[in-house]
């Protein structure tokens, strides 16, 4: 299991990509799901980024 800030990190790799689409933001999701608790309250915080994300995406 990666630390929390590792975990952050790598998320914000990912969804800076400037290239990001639906397969970015499946690889977002599958980190958070399989590096951190479901308790966890980054987790929930970058959930809740991901979700704004993809609707940004969906209206574009």
């Amino acid at each position: 299991m990666l630390t929390e800030s590792t975990v952050e990190s790598m998320f914000r790799e990912l969804i800076n990509n400037p290239k990001r689409d639906e397969e970015i933001f499946d690889k977002a999701e599958e980190l958070l799901e399989e590096e951190l608790r479901p308790e966890s309250p980054l987790r929930h915080r970058l959930s809740v980024e991901l979700e704004e994300l993809r609707n940004l995406l969906a209206k574009s």
